[in-house]
């Protein structure tokens, strides 16, 4: 039989109350329970001396007979004193999820290749207008050749 002292849901919908709870934990989470140690009210204030009711003493014996805090309620013996609750950090639950990393490698590799197309674009008539334009610039100089030659023969 393993212990476990956790919190049990009452209240009405939208409105949660729990009990603390030493409990099986083969039980159901609001079912049968061996003892009630206090209770947490999540809608009052953080500051409220009635938001967290608990009975130290029952907790430290249940403690000492091995049951298992939840983390949830070893965060509030923590508060009182009676354990040290390890500090947890998951640096990967702030990444977004499998999919949400293959739509963002999408976007990059589509990003990508916009990008690729507009260079590819604008190299490529940057390399031809130069080869239209000479033509052109030799036109005008013939024409200016032509332009001086009748202004000659007109003098």
């Amino acid at each position: 039989m393993a212990l476990k002292i956790r919190l049990a849901r009452g209240g009405a919908k939208k409105r949660p109350f729990y009990s603390i709870v030493v409990a099986d934990s083969r039980y159901p989470r609001d079912g049968r329970f061996i003892e009630k140690l206090g209770t947490f009210n999540p809608l009052l204030p953080k500051d409220s001396e009635a938001r967290i009711v608990l009975d130290v003493e029952k907790a430290k014996e249940w403690l000492a007979k091995g049951a298992q805090p939840t983390d949830r309620v070893a965060r509030f013996l923590d508060a009182e004193g009676l354990m040290k609750r390890a500090a947890r950090n998951n640096p990967e639950k702030a990444q977004p999820g499998k999919k949400a990393q293959e739509r963002v490698k999408e976007k990059e590799e589509t990003a990508k290749a916009k990008a690729e197309a507009a260079a590819a674009e604008a190299e490529a008539p940057a390399e031809e207008a130069p080869a239209e334009e000479a033509p052109a610039e030799e036109a005008p100089a013939e024409e200016t050749a032509s332009d001086e030659a009748a202004s000659e023969e007109n003098a």
